[in-house]
């Protein structure tokens, strides 16, 4: 990022305009990276769209304040609308005033600009009445152009992701450097490395005498189920054990105590041999006391997410990926999270394929005001079950390091 000055071999910082023409160029091959690596099936090339999307439109938002910079962007993308000229405007007058929630006022309908296009472009805003119809067009708002222009985006991404997909076998075998890199990128994760790191906890508080109350109170949802299905069926499959053993290892859980936790749970319906021959060298393996002796991380939402759906008798996932709407939504009224409202956001969140944004709106419901709990760390939340669990765990220290009342933690009054 710097750039060497004529004078003197001294490095000097690039301009403004430089540093700008800079980041566009990162911006662009960082797309048609992930656009390579995450074309390989349909789960993957489902959450590039989502997550591609969602960005478009919040960069298209923050232009739509300016008619001037809309335009540009319209001629700069190639994007023909026609606009409606001030004679149909006046033409049109009362039909344009009547659009709903427009916060266009008699007064203002000279300035404000609309669009005409087919009706069948904008057929979500024609079924919530958010625009006006006549003779097969669909006259539009500015401000709600944006729905419009990113289903068109989505639309020529989707295609060209299926185009990428056709080709990637082809590409990953003639470049052999790069094919290690595209086939793992979905599941690689540059936060915290919570298996390697100091966790959260402190004096070796996560145990098997404490864990119960630990899944109660601060694990993310993922994990507090797969807790439940192992205290219900005294066992977990494969899948399970790596995700809920690993959790617990990148949460402070020695060797031991995470032994006797699962020894005592499994041994329910098994002999303590059965479970030292079955299922110990496992764990100890885990935490690199066995085999090649290596450290293994906790799995981020990423891997979760992307990872193999549970089956029957399995309770590995992530339940706003893995669980149906009805389901879902019985477990957050059954768990009481939040009040009705709460839930319903985090349900449209899953609609919406955003899981991600709804574990980080649960957390949100399930700590109210932590965002300004001084000293308190939220990065990762719903990028990784760890973070979210050491951001909770920090939250109640909070609130019973100061009288055990929300309204009592240390806020930053900044």
């Amino acid at each position: 990022n710097l750039t060497a000055s004529k004078s003197f071999g001294t490095i000097a910082k690039p301009s403004a305009k430089e540093q700008s023409k800079l980041n566009q160029k990162i911006d662009t091959a960082s797309h048609f990276i992930l656009r390579a690596a995450y074309c390989r099936t349909e789960d993957l090339r489902r959450w590039f769209l989502t997550q591609e999307c969602a960005l478009f439109r919040f960069r298209l938002d923050k232009i739509l304040t300016s008619s001037s910079a809309f335009r540009a962007f319209l001629v700069e993308a190639d994007l023909h609308f026609d606009r409606v000229s001030d004679l149909e405007k006046e033409r049109l007058r009362d039909f344009l005033l009547s659009i709903p929630n427009s916060n266009v006022s008699p007064g203002e309908l000279s300035v404000s600009v609309f669009y005409q296009v087919p009706f069948v472009q904008a057929l979500d805003l024609v079924a919530k009445r958010l625009c006006y119809v006549h003779d097969g067009m669909a006259y539009v708002p500015q401000s709600r152009m944006v729905s419009i222009i990113v289903a068109k985006y989505r639309m020529a991404l989707s295609k060209s992701l299926v185009r990428a997909a056709l080709s990637f076998g082809e590409v990953t075998e003639e470049n052999e450097r790069i094919a290690p890199l595209l086939k793992s990128m979905n599941s690689q994760y540059l936060g915290r490395d919570y298996g390697k790191e100091d966790t959260p906890l402190e004096n070796d508080e996560l145990t098997a005498n404490t864990v119960d109350s630990y899944a109660k109170q601060s694990m993310p949802l993922c994990m507090s189920q797969l807790h439940a299905g192992m205290k219900r069926d005294s066992k977990l499959k494969h899948q399970g054990r790596l995700q809920y053993g690993l959790f617990l290892k990148g949460g402070g859980m020695s060797t031991e105590e995470h032994l006797a936790f699962f020894q005592r749970v499994f041994t329910k319906i098994m002999t303590t041999e059965q479970f030292n021959k079955n299922y110990s060298y496992n764990i100890r393996h885990m935490h690199g006391q066995e085999g090649k002796r290596a450290s293994y991380s906790p799995y981020s939402c990423m891997k979760i997410i992307l990872g193999n759906p549970p089956q029957g008798g399995e309770s590995h996932g992530c339940p706003f990926r893995h669980y149906d709407d009805s389901s879902l939504s019985s477990l957050l009224t059954k768990l009481n999270v939040g009040s009705a409202s709460d839930r319903s956001a985090i349900l449209a969140q899953k609609k919406a394929r955003n899981y991600q944004l709804a574990c980080a709106k649960h957390f949100e419901v399930m700590h109210p005001g932590a965002a300004s709990v001084e000293g308190l760390s939220m990065n990762g939340v719903g990028n990784h079950p760890n973070a979210w669990f050491a951001a909770s765990v920090g939250y109640h220290k909070a609130k019973n390091i100061n009288g055990g009342e929300e309204k009592d933690m240390v806020i930053d009054e900044a």
